[in-house]
Formats: C-alpha cells, sequence, structure tokens
C-alpha cells in the first residue's frame, strides 16, 4: 500500500487528501471508533485471479527500461470511487504511486554502481500494489520474489496480472506465472496485515531459516499508527545480519503525520539498522520523496 499527496498529478498519480476536510485530515480523518478487524493472512496463488474485472495494460518507461503496469477500477474490485481511500478497508493497492518509481530508479543506479546485486536473492516486497519494484528485482534475477500488500483483491485483480505481463514480455513463450518458477524466479503473493502476516511468510528469520535477502517497500509510511509494526516486520523478516532494506517515500505526509523522516527516527532510536540515504526526488509535482537504504547491524 502506498499513499498521496493533494497537489494535481500526471495520469498515473492520485489524490490522497479531500480537499474539502472538516478538521484538516479529508477522509483520513481519525475514526469515531475502532477499524474493523484486519482481513485474514492468506496465500493468494495465480489460479485465484478473477476474468470478471477489466484489467488493461500500459507501458512505464523507467530510465529506458519499459515496464507494464496494469489498470484496473477501484469500483469494480471494492465498490469504491477512485479516490477513495478506506482505512482497515482498502488502502490504495491498485493505483502507481510515483514511490514505486523513485525506488526502480534508486535499486538501478545501485546496481550500475555494484552497490547491488539480485542474482540469486531472496526478495520481499511489502505493500506491493502494482508491485514494479518486485517486478524489476524478477528482471534482474532475483532467486525468490514475495509481493505482500494488505488486500487479496490486490493481489489477485492487479499484482499477479502485472508479474504475468511482465514475465510474458521477458519470456513470450510462457504462457502461465508457474512456468516462471522453474526458469528464473520464485514469485508468491501473501495478503495480510503487517502486524499479522509474518505468520504465513516462508522466509521469517530464525535460528533455522535465512530471512529475505532484500526487502523493498513504496509509500508504506504515510500511517504514524502503522510504523511500529511495519519495522516490527522487517526486522522479523530481514537476513541477519546482511539483510537489505530499500525505502521509498515522501518526506512528509501533510495531514497524517507519517513520513520517510517519521520512520527513520524509529529506526534510529532503535539501533537495529544503519541508516543512509540513497536519492531525493524534489520535482515540484508533490511533497520531497526520498529513497532510503537500511542494513541490519
Amino acid at each position: 500500500m502506498e499513499s498521496k499527496q493533494s497537489n494535481s498529478q500526471r495520469e498515473t498519480n492520485y489524490r490522497l487528501f479531500d480537499e474539502k476536510t472538516t478538521s484538516g485530515f479529508g477522509f483520513f480523518d481519525l475514526p469515531e471508533k475502532p477499524l474493523p478487524p484486519p482481513p485474514p493472512c492468506l496465500e493468494v496463488v495465480p489460479s485465484e485471479v478473477s476474468s470478471n474485472v477489466k484489467y488493461t495494460v500500459e507501458p512505464v518507461n523507467v530510465d529506458g527500461l519499459t515496464l507494464l503496469k496494469g489498470r484496473v477500477s477501484t469500483q469494480e474490485v471494492f465498490a469504491l470511487s477512485n479516490s477513495d481511500l478506506v482505512p482497515g478497508k482498502y488502502e490504495g493497492g491498485l493505483k502507481l504511486w510515483e514511490g514505486s518509481i523513485d525506488l526502480i530508479k534508486a535499486l538501478s543506479s545501485d546496481m550500475q554502481d555494484g552497490k547491488l546485486s539480485f542474482g540469486g536473492k531472496r526478495i520481499l516486497e511489502l505493500g506491493c500494489g502494482h508491485g514494479l519494484p518486485g517486478i524489476f528485482a524478477c528482471l534482474k534475477g532475483a532467486a525468490t520474489v514475495h509481493f505482500q500488500d494488505f488486500n487479496a483483491e490486490v493481489l489477485q485483480h492487479l499484482t499477479i496480472p502485472n508479474v504475468k505481463a511482465n514475465i510474458q514480455k521477458k519470456f513470450p513463450y510462457l504462457t502461465d506465472v508457474n512456468e516462471y518458477r522453474s526458469i528464473e524466479a520464485d514469485t508468491r503473493f501473501f495478503a495480510g496485515d503487517w502486524g499479522e502476516v509474518h505468520s504465513i511468510l516462508p522466509f521469517v528469520s530464525s535460528d533455522e531459516i535465512a530471512g529475505y535477502d532484500i526487502i523493498l517497500m513504496a509509500e508504506t509510511v504515510y500511517s504514524i499508527s502503522a510504523l511500529p509494526s511495519l519495522y516490527e516486520l522487517i526486522k522479523k523478516c530481514g537476513n541477519s545480519p546482511h539483510g537489505v532494506v530499500y525505502m521509498a517515500a515522501k518526506k512528509h505526509y501533510f495531514g497524517v503525520g507519517g513520513g520517510s523522516r517519521r520512520f527513520i527516527s524509529m529506526v534510529e532510536e532503535d539501533g537495529a539498522f544503519a541508516s543512509s540515504l540513497v536519492s531525493e526526488v524534489a520535482d515540484g509535482s508533490s511533497n520531497v520523496r526520498e529513497v532510503w537504504k537500511l542494513n541490519l547491524k
């Protein structure tokens, strides 16, 4: 899941905050009653993809690399308008946010500089939505790429079709995501809340199991209340002592209080990771955006 600012954006960008607010938070006003319990954690398999939702695909150029991204209707999937985000029900995963593209650019740059390799690595993308950073890892030689999103519907109707579209673009003779596993990356898809989804992820770090080598996340740190569970999840899933996290986010999400700096403050206070700023994007299209790299100590 990823989040957004209220600036006018290009076609692939959306607004997070309604201009007609009552107390400064738009439809992210603090709820009058507790959020509903999160949906159950479960693995979504490619065979569960439904054809009753229209899926169209279009190219996205990222520094010379063409990826394919899907488009589906929020109305068809969740019976919500395209601007709606409903905490505890739908967390915006059907929209493509700038942070996903920022993250891919940062990953590509670190690869070119010899600072990063996906070859043979275990990758986890949290709050994946479209899943483009995870797809990028697939195409760059990762051994395993697991995609997580709050909503199973996002995985069913968007992430899995996106993975399939990009795989078929690279391997046009393949017709099934499962066939790709035997050739290159093992791709799997998991739905659930960050506080609970570790219970079904295959590579939660322990004395017997190595965690994920690289964790990717874009625009996942907008909600202050979700930051502790997100941080605890990456600590549980990172491969100690060599695990790496790449995080792309806005520096501040005005109105809701989250942002990259709020999250980095939590990281630095805890002391389990060393943090470094990879890139900053100030293009005038939204609030200042950043990509951070966290290394387990």
